[in-house]
């Protein structure tokens, strides 16, 4: 994922006007009710977690992306109260409902890790997460499965779904979301069944659910790019997984060709998936009412405010 830093000064040179106008009661109204594809971007917490739910109204968008903590450290001091409460009382004055949007677990964690130490650590970090978002009033997480290292992929699932059951236990309601992978790797998580191998797992599936991510799809070898692609791949979730388990979708082009296994993002229509793929996403009716999350590079001319935009321009409802 690139720097969600991008556009900051970009955003800050933004009027007053267009501030009121993101805050105007229709557009609030939109957040929760009116909307039928909830688009929007990871964005950044510095200066405070509350500084997510702003920045993401800056650029138009009706969901958001987040994390709740430093990406450098297992380490990592316990969340403010104080900017907790300042968080909630930003999504409730610009209409953003929990279920619209998705923190995104630390690269750090491997909860399939064979390495006693880090698998132990990645576990007490997915506790943490799901605290974070207890405390933040949310109510989904998601994480990257894992990889297998030096074991085999059946052992890595058995302690992704080990770790999923010992956090479910330590905190209530929060839905752990796993995230498709691009088959990079001895990562688990690049093909639908093991998602669905770890999912069997849980013992819980009301708290357990799957984020779609469009460029490790197509680079796993996933062809949204097809003609029918997207309604194909989506059917074959349906089939594998299950629809009712999708929780989101990750927005992203590819760099990389079909089947490459590399976790190349580029921003929307410039990479190998193209424009007519997401055309259909945002027109699919089965990927209503989830958070729809870009992580594109968003580079300067083409940044998150603009490939919000242009994403829907293409709605057709």
């Amino acid at each position: 994922m690139a720097s969600c830093k991008r556009g900051e000064k970009r955003r800050k040179d933004r009027s007053a006007s267009k501030m009121e106008e993101t805050e105007d009661s229709t557009e609030k109204k939109g957040r929760t009710r009116q909307q039928k594809k909830y688009i929007g971007a990871h964005v950044s917490i510095a200066g405070g977690i509350w500084k997510a739910v702003e920045a993401s109204v800056e650029m138009g968008g009706h969901s958001f992306g987040l994390f709740l903590g430093s990406q450098r450290s297992w380490q990592r001091p316990a969340l403010d109260q104080t900017a907790a409460a300042k968080f909630q009382q930003a999504c409730t004055q610009h209409g953003f409902n929990p279920t619209h949007i998705l923190p995104h677990g630390s690269y750090l964690m491997n909860c399939g890790s064979p390495k006693e130490d880090v698998l132990s650590k990645s576990q007490a970090m997915l506790v943490d997460e799901l605290s974070r978002c207890s405390v933040l009033g949310l109510t989904l997480f998601n994480f990257h499965p894992g990889a297998s290292i030096d074991s085999s992929k059946e052992q890595c699932i058995e302690r992704i779904a080990e770790a999923i059951n010992h956090a479910h236990q330590q905190i209530p309601a929060v839905c752990t979301v796993l995230e498709n992978m691009s088959g990079q790797g001895t990562t688990v998580g690049g093909q639908f069944s093991e998602l669905k191998s770890i999912i069997d797992r849980v013992r819980d599936k009301t708290r357990v659910g799957v984020c779609l991510d469009t460029c490790h799809a197509f680079a796993a070898g996933y062809d949204i790019s097809a003609a029918g692609g997207v309604k194909a791949v989506l059917d074959e979730f349906d089939q594998v997984v299950g629809l009712h388990y999708l929780r989101a979708v990750h927005l992203n082009d590819s760099k990389g060709k079909l089947g490459c296994h590399l976790d190349r993002h580029e921003d929307i229509g410039r990479g190998q998936i193209g424009i007519s793929a997401f055309r259909n996403i945002v027109n699919d009716p089965r990927l209503d009412n989830i958070p729809l999350i870009l992580e594109t590079p968003g580079r300067p001319g083409f940044e998150y405010d603009d490939q919000i935009k242009l994403l829907y321009s293409l709605c057709e409802d």
